[in-house]
């Protein structure tokens, strides 16, 4: 989840006449019909298809090709002036992060093969939600003022867990939060406020905050759950990947992130809010 032009504004002197000629109606002082001489006949002569296709349509958006990303389908579809929009706490992954993850991806692969990991690691306060174009600005300020009161904290995500999309479409391999729950709990109060002030959808009911570490297309729960994800389990006190993990010389570091700042990102805007 790229500037394409929001509004597509046209000459409307050249509009304005053929909608007259249209309607059979001569535009006063524009010709059309010189006094005594017959109209010419409407004869309209077929454009080539060689010269159409230089002209593609402004009022279609850009083709929905799921291929190009990686087989991901677009919860809502593209429509001009509409930003899709979403609101999260980013996770720059350092070096032992990465290492953990060279361990555990390819763990989790011989369950479910076409798992891919993330390009990016965050953790979601809000679901993605379509924004007008004029709102955003205005929407990205009341969001800054709803979290200027809030101050950075550390947070715990060690526990695995599958998730899917909601329709179904992708699914996740996730670290659930164990330490931090309240804090994302008054963010997401106040990022929910700012949304029903637009009139977007808040977040879920009864969140489970996550930092996903890689996903695939379709539903594959049914691989994942169970086996897979008990051996990728690192608070299981048997499991082979927590041998792993406390290997690393500050092991208990790994996985206890700061929450520094709150991210928007609108289309291809991104807006930081640090906290305090």
């Amino acid at each position: 989840m790229n500037a394409a032009p929001l509004v597509g504004y046209s000459s409307s002197g050249s509009e304005d006449e053929a909608e007259a000629v249209a309607a059979g109606r001569s535009k006063p002082g524009s010709g059309l019909h010189r006094c005594g001489q017959n109209p010419l006949p409407s004869q309209r002569f077929p454009v080539p298809d060689s010269v159409l296709n230089m002209f593609p349509s402004t009022e279609e958006g850009p083709e929905d090709d799921s291929a190009r990303h990686g087989g991901r389908i677009r919860t809502f579809p593209h429509e001009r002036g509409n930003w899709a929009t979403h609101i999260y706490i980013p996770y720059e992954a350092n070096e032992e992060f990465q290492d953990l993850l060279d361990v555990l991806l390819p763990r989790a692969q011989m369950f479910a093969p076409r798992l891919v990991q993330m390009e990016e690691f965050h953790l979601s306060l809000s679901q993605s939600v379509v924004l007008r174009h004029h709102w955003i600005l205005p929407f990205v300020q009341v969001l800054k003022d709803r979290m200027a009161s809030f101050q950075r904290f550390f947070f715990t995500a060690n526990r695995v867990k599958i998730y899917t999309n909601q329709e179904k479409t992708r699914t996740f391999i996730g670290l659930e939060v164990s330490s931090g729950h309240a804090q994302f709990l008054d963010m997401v109060s106040e990022v929910d406020r700012v949304m029903k002030e637009f009139d977007l959808t808040t977040f879920y009911q009864d969140p489970s905050f996550h930092v996903s570490l890689a996903w695939c297309v379709g539903d594959a729960r049914l691989q994942l759950e169970g086996q897979c994800q008990q051996e990728l389990q690192l608070s299981s006190p048997c499991c082979w990947l927590k041998e792993i993990v406390d290997e690393f010389e500050d092991s208990e570091m790994l996985l206890r992130v700061l929450a520094e700042q709150v991210r928007c990102k609108s289309g291809n805007k991104f807006f930081s809010m640090p906290l305090k």
